[in-house]
């Protein structure tokens, strides 16, 4: 009888890759969200330029005989509005419809951790309000000619925590509430801030309650401080408009975080 020799298997050893690193994972997606909107751009400029023209002109139209304090005020409020406007209305808006076309759902499927996900659209959005300030700035040099006093300190610190704020809360309002929901919120809040918030007309002429409420609201805080930056001779800064701003934003960043771990 011939014995029956065992052939032995050969096992092919696969090398295990390498981790990603998360420099490269949050690169990759800021590259994804920039391909998104980054034709939109801009777009996204000319609307501010728009948006400035509407409140620094169009605003002065309804102030008779406007003089060069109010023309400041009036024109270091809009700033504030236009990151208002891009925090509050379009990145909600835009969150929204990456949800209904199913690119939120895809990008959330991705083994990628959830936190990357929120910092490369918060960065993104950033740099769509990057224009806001030199837009004005020229905008209202343009209609009313007056100078600037700037702090660049307060100037710098005071857009990227205002823009941070407005794109977290925005944000959390777009993953927390259905997209049409998010969307009506969205689009009432921009004519709160246009009206009815302290940004380009001095908190005096409101109602004591109304007052009140705007001290614990980010909008009169938000508009204060760049205000401080852009005319640091008259306007300090305020560190209870900062602890302010600083609530809110860290209210947007826990809750869009946690809407984006927590929901299926």
């Amino acid at each position: 009888m011939s014995e029956l020799t065992a052939q032995p298997t050969s096992r092919v050893v696969r090398p295990v890759p390498e981790p990603v690193s998360h420099w490269t994972i949050n690169d990759v997606l800021f590259r994804w969200n920039l391909a998104q909107n980054g034709a939109m751009l801009p777009l996204f400029t000319l609307v501010q330029a728009l948006v400035a023209g509407a409140v620094i002109v169009g605003f002065g139209f309804l102030i008779p005989s406007i003089d060069v304090p109010t023309a400041q005020f009036l024109s270091a409020g809009a700033p504030t509005v236009m990151i208002m406007v891009i925090g509050l209305v379009l990145c909600p808006q835009g969150v929204a419809h990456a949800r209904t076309s199913g690119q939120f759902t895809y990008l959330r499927s991705l083994p990628v951790p959830r936190l990357l996900l929120f910092i490369s659209d918060l960065v993104v959005w950033a740099l769509i309000a990057a224009p806001a300030i030199p837009v004005t700035v020229l905008v209202a040099h343009l209609r009313y000619g007056f100078d600037y006093s700037f702090a660049w300190l307060p100037l710098i610190g005071g857009w990227l925590l205002v823009t941070v704020m407005a794109t977290s809360v925005g944000y959390a309002l777009a993953v927390l509430l259905s997209p049409q929901l998010a969307q009506l919120i969205s689009q009432v809040l921009v004519f709160f801030v246009m009206l009815f918030s302290p940004v380009t007309f001095p908190a005096s002429q409101l109602p004591g309650w109304f007052q009140a409420l705007h001290d614990v609201l980010p909008f009169r805080p938000a508009g204060d401080l760049i205000r401080a930056g852009l005319l640091s001779d008259t306007y300090p800064v305020d560190m209870q408009d900062v602890l302010v701003l600083s609530a809110w934003t860290a209210f947007g960043v826990i809750f869009s975080i946690r809407a984006l771990v927590s929901r299926d």
